[in-house]
C-alpha cells in the first residue's frame, strides 16, 4: 500500500491523512496546550476523498500517523455513458472507467482532458482541465 508515516504536529490544512484506513483531506487542524502531566493534543477534521464523509481524530502532537501517497494523472475522456466516463491515461495510454462526480456531470464530455487522483488502489476524477 502507498503510505508514509509522519508526526501529527507536522500536519496542516490541505494535506492528506489516513483516518480509519480512508484517505482524507484535512479541513480543520487545531492544537491544545500541554496540560500539567500530559502532552499537547491535535484535533484533526477531514473529508474523505472517496466517500465525502467527515472524519475526525484526536492524537498527541508527537504521535506518528499514516499519510497516503497521492499520485495525480491526466487522462482524456473517450466516452461518457450515463454517470461514468471511459478514460485513457495520457502517459501510459491505459484505459479505465471511473464514475463522474456529481459536481462535474455537465463538464465531463468526450475529448475533454481531466485530472484524476490515485491512491491505495482507488482512482477518482478530480477536475476538468
Amino acid at each position: 500500500m502507498a503510505r508514509e508515516v509522519t508526526e501529527v504536529g507536522k500536519l496542516k490544512e490541505g494535506r492528506f491523512i489516513l483516518i480509519d484506513n480512508e484517505p482524507c483531506r484535512i479541513v480543520g487542524f487545531s492544537t491544545s496546550a500541554p496540560g500539567k502531566h500530559g502532552h499537547a493534543k491535535a484535533k484533526i477534521d477531514a473529508i474523505g476523498l472517496f466517500d465525502s464523509q467527515k472524519h475526525s481524530t484526536v492524537r498527541p502532537t508527537s504521535a506518528k500517523i499514516e499519510i497516503p501517497i497521492i499520485e495525480r494523472g491526466n487522462a482524456q475522456v473517450l466516452a461518457v455513458v450515463e454517470n461514468s466516463a471511459q478514460l485513457m491515461d495520457l502517459n501510459t495510454y491505459e484505459t479505465f472507467e471511473l464514475p463522474v462526480p456529481i459536481n462535474l456531470r455537465g463538464e465531463v464530455r468526450e475529448g475533454a482532458e481531466i485530472e484524476y487522483l490515485q491512491t491505495m488502489g482507488r482512482k477518482k476524477i478530480e477536475r476538468v482541465k
